[in-house]
């Protein structure tokens, strides 16, 4: 998910991840965390975020449209989410 680190934006993040059974959440001190996560499922640690933050760089550095200031973007969101979908396939899926 992208957007601003808001309330809202946490909220449909939220939404989107609802219907997976997570058994915890690992995120950092933000306020809104501890007010919308359930305290028994939500865990304020680094321990865990290393390797997601260490998989987000890695798309960063693959897929230039994700950079903030590139001449690499996608037409439509559609474009978007298949150029990431092909390089997630690919990557773990597909290994060579």
């Amino acid at each position: 998910m992208f957007g601003r680190r808001t309330k809202a934006t946490l909220n449909r993040l939220i939404a989107l991840i609802k219907p997976y059974k997570f058994r915890f959440y690992c995120t950092d001190d933000w306020h809104p965390y501890s007010t919308e996560l359930s305290e028994d499922c939500h865990v304020v640690s680094k321990a865990f975020t290393q390797s997601i933050e260490r998989n987000n760089l890695t798309l960063r550095i693959r897929i230039k449209r994700l950079n903030r200031k590139t001449i690499c973007f996608s037409r439509s969101e559609e474009l978007h989410d298949k150029v990431i979908g092909e390089f997630i396939s690919r990557m773990w899926y597909q290994p060579v």
